[in-house]
């Protein structure tokens, strides 16, 4: 488990809840952004990425 996975992680995670309520395509584009760097950090722990569909917290 690496720091900078982690760090990914909690960043892409925060990115995407703070987004993804929003109605704007900027706040969609962004919620994905954070969707993608959650899983880049994922992925670089060696854990499978969160396939989830957004807003159903799974």
């Amino acid at each position: 488990m690496s720091i900078e996975g982690k760090a990914k992680e909690a960043a892409g995670y925060v990115k995407e809840e703070l987004n993804e309520k929003g109605d704007s395509a900027e706040a969609k584009r962004k919620a994905q952004e954070g969707r993608d760097l959650r899983n880049e950090g994922r992925i670089e722990d060696g854990k499978p990425p969160k396939p989830g569909t957004p807003g159903t917290g799974n």
